[in-house]
């Protein structure tokens, strides 16, 4: 199976992020889980696929070339792809994935949850999406989402279909990666 993980190229000014990515990447490793990310070797990104590769799973990066030339692609990873652009990133790691999952971010992984989201919702996507809400913090986005119900711009049904989690565990077993 592989896991999809939308999360930032800072570390935020939380431990607990930190934590959180080396976490659930050492249980990606530990149940066989391919992390699909986006390719980079700082912040968020950079911790989830070394703690992936530590435990002994198999990581592939998907990066724009832009990126790459800026060194900020993680040359250690078991398979790197270069990519022409953004776009052409999140196309290919959807293509690769079994589940999604987002971690805290910025405007990249806020970009990259809305658009699989909106795939999800138009049925482009199957595959179940999550958050892995550490610290609570997706808290004011969820409180947005219900906002987007309530006012009539998103209906309920797609909201549910978002897994929203505190736990790492919990959430690959939600998202079908792993059995309880």
């Amino acid at each position: 199976m592989n896991l999809c993980v939308f999360c930032g190229s800072r570390k935020g000014t939380r431990p607990e992020f930190e934590q959180a990515a080396n976490k659930i990447g050492r249980l990606m490793a530990e149940c066989g889980i391919t992390l699909v990310y986006g390719g980079g070797n700082i912040g968020l990104m950079g911790v989830l696929a070394d703690a992936v590769l530590a435990g002994g799973g198999q990581v592939i990066g998907v990066i724009p070339d832009f990126l790459m030339q800026r060194e900020v692609g993680h040359r250690g990873v078991t398979q790197l792809e270069i990519v022409g652009s953004m776009h052409e990133r999140k196309r290919r790691m959807a293509d690769l994935a079994d589940a999604f999952v987002a971690l805290p971010g910025g405007w990249g992984t806020l970009d990259e949850l809305a658009e699989i989201l909106t795939w999800k919702q138009l049925g482009l996507v199957s595959a179940p999406v999550g958050l892995l809400n550490t610290n609570l913090f997706f808290n004011p986005l969820l409180a947005q989402m219900q906002d987007m119900v309530t006012h009539g711009f998103l209906d309920q049904p797609s909201l549910q279909n978002l897994l929203v989690e505190t736990e790492e565990r919990k959430l690959l077993e939600r998202c079908g990666l792993i059995r309880v």
